[in-house]
């Protein structure tokens, strides 16, 4: 039990170390690197000259459920523009894989993104996670962030946006 305390508490630490506290439009949006579920290594900045589109959701959200049809609409809108639709869970492969089966996600996944969470997640003075799912980060070709959204239905106005900077 000790073990587990002591566990969670360097958790905590180090997010509240590593955590940006309040990212907000017109800020460069923090780096990172991840792999997709498919095993293809993914930087954001690699990414530079693209739109880049980055949702943190979960499985176990009911609002991500819903809007994952709205999305894939959108993700089928710029299908051959410079746009990148990445889609962000902190949870793992075993846990994501049966549940794209039955609902299909035209995002690029990726998986076990705590650290990247952690680089996006705003934080309370205690250190606590503030991020809510869905949680929508709408990047320009040059790296900053244009759009910083959550919750239900953002997918038309995350759609204006995109539009809009691929027109600039």
């Amino acid at each position: 039990m000790r073990l587990v305390k002591t566990f969670i508490f360097t958790i905590l630490l180090a997010a509240s170390a590593f955590a940006q506290q309040n990212l907000h439009v017109g800020q460069a949006a923090p780096d990172f690197q991840a792999q997709s579920i498919d095993g293809k290594p993914v930087s954001l900045s690699q990414l530079q000259g693209k739109v880049v589109v980055l949702t943190f959701w979960s499985t176990k959200c009911q609002i991500c459920h819903s809007e994952i049809p709205k999305l894939n609409q959108v993700v089928n809108r710029y299908k051959d523009k410079d746009v990148v639709f990445l889609a962000l869970t902190m949870e793992n492969e075993a846990k994501v894989n049966p549940y794209l089966q039955k609902n299909p996600f035209n995002y690029t996944i990726l998986t076990n993104g705590f650290g990247v969470v952690l680089k996006y997640a705003n934080m309370t003075k205690d250190g606590t996670i503030n991020m809510g799912f869905p949680s929508y980060y709408l990047i320009n070709k040059q790296g900053t962030i244009q759009l910083r959204a959550e919750g239900w239905d953002k997918s038309q106005d995350l759609d204006a946006q995109i539009s809009k900077l691929l027109t600039e």
